[in-house]
């Protein structure tokens, strides 16, 4: 399990492989300047965080191996990130990366 730390300490943790998709798509937005909020589920909870260029954002993996990317998977959650509500995470499309 890969962890994402959001400003000065929150830690929030993801599979490996949806971490290293979610981190082109996030960082990809913040590189434009563009903010966006980023709403899961996990622990019987939702939760939702607003990234934005000036919020320090750090990405741990436990392997040091990064997976081969599935582009579209990228282009689905970018998709949401462009879209009003937000990037939310979605299923990997089978047979892709």
């Amino acid at each position: 399990m890969g962890s994402l730390y959001y400003g000065e300490g929150a830690r929030f943790t993801f599979d490996d492989r949806l971490l290293t998709h979610l981190r082109t798509v996030i960082l990809g937005k913040l590189n434009l300047q563009e903010s966006l909020v980023f709403t899961w589920s996990g622990d019987g909870r939702q939760h939702s965080i607003w990234l934005h260029p000036a919020v320090s954002l750090r990405f741990e993996f436990d392997d040091e191996a990064t997976p081969e990317i599935n582009h579209a998977w990228i282009e689905r959650l970018l998709a949401l990130a462009n879209s009003g509500s937000g990037l939310r995470i979605v299923e990997e499309p089978e047979g892709e990366g």
